[in-house]
């Protein structure tokens, strides 16, 4: 499955519009690519109904561009399309989930996991 970058802000001019964000089902990722380049990563475990968000990385060169969240929201997007609950165990998820109150109906434990 891969999507291009949405939202209202993005603007031609942006450096990431182009993002495409896919679910690499072999690794257990989701990855980021601007320009054909990994940009980032989200690692997840599927178990029991739920996927387990574990760990956030974005490459140096494309910090700070929102690459972060747009693989969360995607995760997040893609565990509500097939019925399954969310485990935010990466911290940069939880924050997410935090400011993303819209997600908070599949979102398990994540107010009582240590930050």
């Amino acid at each position: 499955m891969v999507r291009p970058r949405t939202g209202d802000t993005t603007i031609p001019d942006d450096p990431v519009a182009d993002m495409q964000v896919s679910d690499v089902e072999a690794a257990q990722r989701y990855e980021a690519t601007i320009d054909g380049n990994r940009a980032g990563v989200i690692e997840y475990v599927d178990k029991h109904g739920r996927n387990a968000l574990i760990h956030t990385e974005v490459l140096p060169a494309f910090e700070g561009r929102g690459v972060a969240s747009e693989l969360i929201g995607f995760a997040i997007d893609d565990a509500r399309r097939r019925g399954l609950l969310v485990i935010a165990t990466c911290p940069f998820v939880r924050t997410y989930v935090e400011r993303h109150p819209e997600t908070h109906d599949i979102i398990v434990g994540w107010r009582t996991l240590p930050g």
